[in-house]
């Protein structure tokens, strides 16, 4: 089968087009035939070996795919070949074919296109459980979410607003501030001509953000915690900026804020070392329970035009140093694909 394949840690630009053998599932794994795979930030960290797993090398990069099943491992009966599904992976998803967690696979509606798809093994369900499960986002809660014009972004957004919150977007550019608003934002601003601090502030009545999702750390951390309300939760969802942000515990104590960490692979069983127990067995299944039911909220949203799965663009796999160029210089709106 045809893979973009990872020979060792370093620049996007030195994975290789290769063809190789098609996997087969085990006990619990499905083989899909992949339709359309997520360009991601995780996906690229992984390549450069910066992420916190490492697979063996060589690998396949690629955690977020869609497509339809072909075939089924031992012990599969809650999926079926010919099935179109969605998933997430630890790796593996930039080839043809790729073996994935039967528990893991999320049905998708025939209407759902496959690179529309690719924003729910991940995007979706991380903006779900951040703001659900962790900051319990109220209705009439206002929302500031970072990073607005990227995939992540407007996730984030959808749901929020889905929520029932008040959501400011903050993004560089007409283009991603153009994409919050259409993503269902109530407030916009340029962090690269307005003062963020200043703004959400003059938009809040002078009492801040009660949640602030933020997938681009640095000085949009900062910021963040110079317009957070009392008793605000601030979610720090990724790195974009490059810059992993240092705390200020006296800040925290005097607004009584909760930083929140959350890692949506964990609810998954990714990245897992060695042989569960039996005790953490039984703790992945109500874990995986509580995805399902999140999921299934999501594609009911999905089918009501809540939310719209923005995707920036659609590139054969041959051009997939254009899409992580997307990723690596901010430009993305939306979610690239990879198609193989």
């Amino acid at each position: 089968m045809r893979a973009l394949v990872c020979q060792a840690y370093g620049a996007i630009e030195d994975l290789k087009i290769q063809d190789i053998p098609t996997p087969q599932p085990k006990a619990g794994e499905v083989l899909v035939r992949v339709g359309a795979a997520g360009v991601s930030f995780a996906a690229m960290l992984g390549v450069q070996g910066k992420h916190q797993n490492k697979p063996p090398l060589p690998y396949v990069p690629g955690n977020e795919l869609a497509g339809h099943i072909v075939a089924l491992g031992d012990g599969v009966d809650n999926v079926k070949v010919g099935q179109r599904i969605t998933t997430g992976v630890s790796q593996g998803a930039y080839a043809e074919y790729a073996v994935a967690v039967a528990a893991n696979a999320v049905p998708i509606p025939e209407t759902m296109p496959y690179a529309e798809a690719t924003n729910f093994p991940t995007l979706y369900p991380t903006a779900y459980g951040a703001l659900n499960w962790k900051a319990s986002l109220q209705p009439d809660e206002v929302l500031l979410v970072h990073g607005a014009g990227g995939g992540s972004g407007l996730t984030a957004i959808e749901v929020g607003k889905a929520m029932g919150a008040t959501v400011i977007a903050s993004a560089g550019g007409a283009d991603k501030l153009k994409a919050a608003r259409e993503a269902g934002a109530d407030h916009l601003i340029d962090y690269r001509t307005e003062d963020l601090r200043t703004k959400v502030l003059e938009l809040t009545a002078g009492r801040g953000a009660d949640v602030i999702y933020d997938p681009v750390g640095g000085a949009a951390f900062d910021a963040s915690l110079r317009c957070i309300a009392p008793e605000g939760r601030l979610i720090p969802m990724g790195f974009a900026s490059g810059t992993v942000p240092q705390i200020p515990a006296n800040i925290l104590l005097v607004k009584n804020a909760t930083v929140i960490g959350f890692y949506y692979g964990y609810y998954n069983g990714w990245g897992g070392k060695g042989s569960p127990t039996p005790k953490e067995t039984a703790a992945l299944a109500r874990r995986r329970t509580m995805v399902a039911e999140a999921q299934a909220e999501l594609m009911r949203w999905f089918t009501e035009g809540k939310l719209k799965a923005t995707i920036a663009a659609t590139l054969d796999l041959a051009d997939w140093v254009k899409g992580f160029k997307l990723i690596e210089e901010r430009t993305v709106v939306g979610k690239a694909v990879l198609v193989p």
